[in-house]
């Protein structure tokens, strides 16, 4: 069976830790085959991670839901990206200048069966809680929106436009490419530089941070 390619360095072996980055990404892309044809769709997403399950919704007029019923599927998250420049490097004078850029970024695979579901009970737990989650996790200050917010007979209508979708997790492969091959210094001088780009994510300056802060463990 396949497996995603990693070098030792950025493999996260532990699939309690690989676990538990896929419960800090909040969205993701399904990619499952039907018949020939391979269909992807761009899906939000929670963790059960007791019951070993991705849990997520998709429009009810996206066809993919109709071949998802006990099919193989592919999760694919990715939590952060974000370029390297070689300038950043501080052993580019030592190297005679034999470096080239690259891209740091972090990356999940989650191998299983997947499940339509379309009571509408189980759809209302599934963004009910991903509304909650996200609301809890807003930083604008304003006050939380919740599902009854809005009037029950206007939830129920959007419910029917959608369809629920379960992955049972059979295998999770994560990697975390972080420069975790350079020289110590120079993965203090990718980090300072990725802190100096307006365009990087939080997530990969979290993530390059803790990968040091362990190593210095």
């Amino acid at each position: 069976m396949p497996k995603m390619y990693a070098r030792p360095t950025d493999r996260v072996a532990d699939g309690v830790a690989a676990l538990n980055l896929l419960a800090e990404v909040s969205f993701a892309h399904l990619v499952s085959v039907d018949r020939h044809d391979l269909k992807a769709t761009s899906i939000p997403f929670l963790v059960d991670g007791d019951a070993g399950l991705v849990v997520g919704h998709l429009a009810r007029a996206n066809d993919h839901w109709q071949s998802l019923d006990g099919a193989t599927a592919l999760l694919i998250a990715t939590p952060s990206d974000g370029y390297v420049s070689p300038s950043w490097y501080p052993s580019k004078p030592e190297s005679g200048g034999k470096v080239v850029p690259t891209w740091n970024y972090e990356a999940i695979h989650v191998h299983g069966r997947t499940r339509v579901h379309e009571d509408p009970e189980w759809l209302l737990d599934v963004v009910t809680r991903l509304t909650d989650h996200h609301e809890a996790s807003r930083t604008d200050g304003g006050e939380p929106w919740a599902i009854s917010d809005a009037p029950p007979e206007f939830i129920q209508a959007q419910l029917r436009a959608i369809i629920g979708v379960s992955l049972t997790i059979d295998r999770i492969e994560a990697k975390q490419k972080l420069s975790g091959n350079r020289p110590v210094e120079d993965q203090a001088g990718v980090l300072e530089g990725l802190e100096r780009t307006a365009q990087v994510s939080a997530r990969l300056l979290k993530a390059m941070t803790e990968k040091a802060e362990s190593a210095n463990e």
